[in-house]
């Protein structure tokens, strides 16, 4: 399978990445934990449905020393007792603000006060940041059909 379009060769592609990329570095430099952003990143990819950044993001996280019985699990936090209860606040606030077209009104309030409950003003912001860049790159990666299985860890770092 080869995507429809690469972006790293295209001009305006290679722009928006950059941008998007430099989102990013700034929610990874931020004070909120890397096993949270990781987690964030595949639960996001997961539910959208994008192999790449699926695959990205489990290799990274376990590269970075996450187990694999956490990334197991992520698809499944709810149910799951190994998750810390700032992690399934981010994984909540996560999966409302990735199916925000589902809920008319987008977040619930609940979701965002325990969201709160947890998490200071910046990691909240490095969070919304975080759910909107990784939406981001997963609608890119599923329109062009981005194959996945062939990442390596801290490829793009």
């Amino acid at each position: 399978m080869d995507a429809r379009l690469n972006l790293y060769t295209s001009t305006t592609g290679q722009k928006f990445t950059k941008y998007l990329n430099s989102a990013g570095k700034a929610v990874a430099d931020s004070s909120l934990p890397r096993a949270t952003q990781d987690l964030v990143l595949l639960r996001a990819s997961q539910i959208n449905g994008c192999g790449f950044c699926t695959d990205m993001h489990t290799k990274d996280a376990e590269a970075a020393g996450e187990t694999a019985q956490r990334l197991h699990l992520v698809a499944a936090w709810r149910e799951a007792t190994v998750f810390t209860d700032a992690e399934r606040a981010a994984l909540e606030l996560t999966e409302e603000g990735t199916r925000i077209a589902d809920a008319a009104g987008g977040v619930p309030d609940e979701v965002w006060a325990n969201a709160a409950k947890h998490h200071d003003e910046d990691e909240l912001a490095a969070l919304v940041a975080l759910i909107a860049v990784i939406n981001a790159y997963n609608r890119m990666n599923v329109i062009i059909r981005q194959p996945a299985g062939s990442y390596q860890p801290g490829q793009f770092a």
